[in-house]
């Protein structure tokens, strides 16, 4: 079945590209981003069935704008499209609620399956990340490995979590990451929520535990 599909890539090349191969497949591109704010803007206005999310973004990355499509219990599933073949990128993809992941070099054979795959209320890979996946799996499973409190948060939370550790205010942090101070203290008590932790010398603690910041 054909979708409406977003398309968010800082690149108009790629987004070009995208839209081709998608249109000539049967799907309808009905709006395109170049950031992560502006894709998560489009999605609560039009809830295309699929959002394409360039991963590396100006601003919001695709991750955090996947988080928070799935936060404003949208029905648009989301595609991620990265040039990060490791497991970091790809486990924080789907903790945020990603359906997919293509890499950008197989994006001209991948992202049409992936679209179907995603509207379908399905999971879609690239070859080579579902063999990483599958590799991870296998490695953890010899280990006893379990997943861990940081394997939730996004890449702009661990951003301000070695931010935080290093002891800069919020202020301080906003200026850095260009944000505001109230988003940066909305991340803070995030964090504090997802690590379970009820104060700044706990943060850190837990930052020294897990190799984070040195004792």
């Amino acid at each position: 079945m054909p979708a409406t599909v977003l398309l968010a890539d800082d690149h108009a090349v790629i987004r070009d590209g995208l839209r081709a191969l998608l249109e000539a497949a049967g799907d309808e591109v009905i709006a395109e981003a170049s950031t992560g704010a502006e894709a998560v803007d489009l999605a609560r206005d039009l809830e295309p069935d699929v959002a394409v999310l360039d991963i590396s973004m100006p601003g919001m990355d695709g991750i955090t704008a996947t988080r928070h499509m799935a936060e404003g219990n949208l029905s648009t599933r989301v595609v991620i499209l990265s040039m990060h073949a490791t497991s970091e990128h790809i486990f924080q993809a789907l903790a945020a609620g990603a359906n997919g992941y293509v890499l950008k070099e197989s994006a001209g054979r991948d992202v049409v399956a992936a679209v179907l795959y995603a509207n379908a209320g399905r999971r879609y890979f690239s070859d080579s990340i579902a063999e990483l996946l599958v590799r991870d799996y296998v490695r953890a499973a010899k280990r006893g490995d379990a997943v861990g409190p940081m394997d939730s948060l996004s890449l702009r939370e661990r951003e301000v979590l070695h931010l935080v550790v290093e002891g800069r205010t919020s202020a301080e942090i906003a200026g850095q990451i260009h944000l505001s101070p109230k988003t940066v203290e909305t991340y803070r008590t995030r964090l504090m929520k997802k690590l379970r932790v009820g104060s700044l010398p706990e943060l850190v603690r837990f930052a020294i535990s897990n190799g984070l910041i040195s004792a």
